[in-house]
């Protein structure tokens, strides 16, 4: 008898563990650890995801390159139908779509609350996605969000307080055009480093400094080498998180809503994480001997106008639609920038 028991038991938890599968799996892999930012943004996405759709969805994640280890791999994995969920860059669309890389450009969006602003605007995200989903097919544009703050200029044995200290200054940056040919106009020289080869290229004096926001500086113990850091912001990092086009059509309205609710509550972190942890990266910054300096508006304006090239020079190369696209976004910046604006009137009164 206590045998049958057993069997009936055994047998009733596996018919429960049957009725209680999932009828969705989503696999998402980023390249970073489990301590960074993406991992623990992902776990609000799948907790959201994963509670609000009362189990029909379950959320994979393959953390420190598992299953991909660069974001061309990953990307590649979501456009095939591999993978179903990930974080790239604005640069790294360009790659498919050389219009997006306006986007890039330095010195347009001046601060956190106007670029929240242009990227929550969801008709021009809508417009932007339906432009890479033509050039990327299956690859679709969820949001943008944040990936650690601010570029700002790095060095490590000269402070940069305007362009001209820039000169003959090898810096590292990522593989994309745009911030290679910023640093080339102000006259140092760009080298692209993998950012897991960042740390060595700085102790062992391959490259003067980095173009990087100071939680990922901190957090990467970039600070060890690094001593100058001058905040001209040159850069907001746009985090791009994509989604398999196919496997988001495949859902019911229904558990579509929660999915893009679970992204927007991700979002919500990401965008609150560098403005949380910016404080004490700066403090052990300054506790490592570092010097933080803060442009007036007129060095920040030289920074600018010495950046100009850039924009021409994209221009040039993406045309009739790169210049579209660019107008599209300064047209948005100075929306955003005009409705705060009257925020302020508002509240000054």
């Amino acid at each position: 008898m206590n045998k049958t028991l057993l069997g009936l038991a055994t047998a009733s938890l596996l018919a429960a563990g049957v009725a209680n599968a999932a009828d969705y799996k989503l696999t998402v892999p980023h390249v970073t650890t489990t301590d960074g930012y993406n991992h623990q943004s992902l776990l609000v996405f799948k907790n959201f995801v994963e509670s609000r759709s009362n189990g029909q969805i379950q959320v994979d994640i393959y953390p420190s390159g598992q299953l991909c280890s660069n974001a061309k791999e990953c990307m590649a994995g979501v456009q095939a139908g591999m993978f179903d969920y990930f974080q790239t860059t604005i640069p790294e669309l360009g790659n498919f779509w050389q219009p997006v890389g306006a986007f890039d450009l330095p010195y347009l969006l001046p601060n956190d609350r106007v670029a929240e602003c242009v990227y929550d605007n969801e008709k021009f995200i809508g417009d932007v996605r339906g432009e890479l989903l033509k050039k990327a097919p299956n690859v679709r544009l969820m949001a943008v969000s944040n990936s650690g703050g601010w570029r700002n200029i790095a060095t490590t044995s000269k402070q940069v307080k305007s362009p001209e200290d820039v000169k003959g200054l090898k810096l590292r940056t990522v593989p994309a055009k745009v911030q290679q040919e910023l640093v080339k106009e102000l006259g140092g020289a760009p080298t692209p480093i993998a950012w897991p080869e960042v740390y060595t290229a700085l102790s062992t004096g391959m490259v003067d400094g980095t173009k990087n926001g100071i939680v990922d500086i901190v957090m990467n113990k970039f600070h060890e080498s690094l001593h100058f850091m001058i905040l001209d912001g040159h850069g907001y990092m746009g985090g791009a998180w994509v989604f398999n086009d196919n496997k988001f059509k495949s859902f019911p309205d229904d558990l579509k809503q929660v999915i893009v609710d679970g992204i927007a509550a991700q979002n919500q972190y990401l965008r609150s994480y560098p403005k949380h942890k910016e404080y004490s990266a700066y403090e052990e910054f300054k506790k490592a001997d570092g010097v933080v300096y803060n442009p007036t508006v007129a060095e920040k304006e030289a920074f600018k106008l010495a950046s100009e090239p850039v924009k021409a020079s994209f221009l040039e190369t993406t045309g009739a639609d790169g210049k579209k696209w660019l107008e599209r976004f300064e047209s948005e910046i100075k929306t955003c920038e005009a409705q705060i604006q009257a925020e302020y009137d508002i509240q000054f009164n």
